[in-house]
């Protein structure tokens, strides 16, 4: 008789769901026979670009050195984000994509006695760490789809460790302005660490959006999470990063593992943080992308929830589900969001020009022949 290791796993493993990313073009290709050519992706967040030619160079100059361990401090790269943002190399904690941020700061800080807050229709990952440690999730009920900060601040209690914040969020594609930020921060008590997620925020071109960056002076309990994977172009490299108090820091380094960013993701990240260029063209595509796929919306009637990331989420006015996978049929993917209490919905990455078209296509002939 086999044993039932899940039954052996912490209480809170055992009741976890495996987080599911979007569908990759190399499956639906198998499942339906397509040619992997025809299929457009836009359901996790990418950028359509492709890499910063800088960071290829970086990557082919690292090449010969596979055989050596990468420096488990990162130095170079923590140099540099340093530089650029003018904060102390002892505030920075490189992570395995920021969804290892996530984690650290968790599990350095997070036990079964305590709570942590997040907002519905937020991140799928904060639920996931909290529940791994064996925490209470408080989930606090959105308005207009994104963060209720006053009834976040409202939900702290005592046992409360965490608040996540991610600004602009995933998948509504919703933010908050300064103001309300700082009138949240300013209500969080000192031993209440507030994480605010900025994955998004080299997309936003909106004056009163706020810089994380800008209140850890005054904040010992804030950390700002950052990410290489969108606006910068490196999903699979897998590199992300965190800004705290050093005490923060070196808390969430005790916990981190050995060499959890590699020697090509570190090369890579330095050389595209310089590309000014890159994220420029990242960011006027995005802007281009997001106006043609509104005014695609547009025509066919449909809303959307207005977005300052690099997606849109669509309601369709009906279960999603049978959509999706119908543009799965036209060789189309993108992301329905269920999971997330929006059955309504599907988030659809913006694309490069034709990619975007074929989307606004292929979704009209769908909606049409239903």
């Amino acid at each position: 008789m086999s044993c039932d290791f899940l039954a052996l796993a912490q209480p809170g493993v055992q009741k976890l769901s495996p987080y599911v990313p979007g569908k990759p073009v190399e499956e639906l290709a198998r499942e339906l026979g397509l040619d992997p050519a025809d299929i457009v992706k836009l359901a996790s967040n990418e950028n359509p670009l492709g890499p910063s030619p800088l960071a290829i160079q970086a990557i082919q100059s690292a090449l010969p050195e596979l055989t050596r361990y990468p420096d488990g401090n990162g130095f170079t790269l923590k140099q540099a984000l340093a530089e650029r943002f003018d904060v102390s190399p002892a505030m920075i904690t490189l992570g395995n994509g920021s969804n290892d941020i996530l984690e650290l700061i968790t599990r350095a800080f997070v036990g079964p006695q305590h709570e942590v807050v997040f907002s519905e229709h937020a991140f799928a990952v904060y639920p996931i760490v909290t529940q791994a440690v064996g925490a209470r999730a408080v989930v606090v009920p959105a308005r207009n789809w994104g963060h209720d900060l006053e009834a976040m601040a409202e939900a702290i209690t005592p046992a409360t460790r965490l608040v996540f914040i991610a600004n602009p969020n995933n998948p509504t594609g919703t933010w908050i302005g300064r103001g309300e930020l700082e009138a949240f921060l300013e209500r969080v008590p000192e031993e209440v660490i507030v994480v605010l997620d900025e994955a998004y925020t080299e997309y936003v071109e909106d004056s009163d959006m706020p810089n994380g960056l800008d209140y850890l002076s005054g904040r010992p309990n804030l950390l700002v999470s950052r990410t290489f994977s969108k606006a910068y172009g490196l999903a699979a490299l897998r590199v992300g990063y965190a800004m705290s108090n050093p005490a923060i820091a070196d808390a969430m380094n005790r916990v981190r593992q050995p060499f959890n960013v590699n020697s090509l993701a570190l090369a890579a990240a330095v050389a595209t943080l310089g590309d000014v260029n890159y994220l420029a063209e990242s960011r006027l595509t995005n802007r281009q992308g997001m106006l043609q796929l509104e005014e695609g919306l547009q025509l066919m009637g449909l809303s959307w929830i207005l977005s300052r990331g690099n997606f849109v989420a669509v309601d369709l006015g009906r279960e999603a589900a049978p959509v999706f996978q119908a543009l799965l049929r036209e060789g189309v993917i993108v992301r329905p969001v269920a999971n997330y209490g929006m059955p309504n919905h599907l988030r659809v990455t913006i694309g490069l020009k034709r990619e975007n078209q074929r989307f606004l296509e292929a979704l009209t002939k769908v909606l049409a022949s239903d």
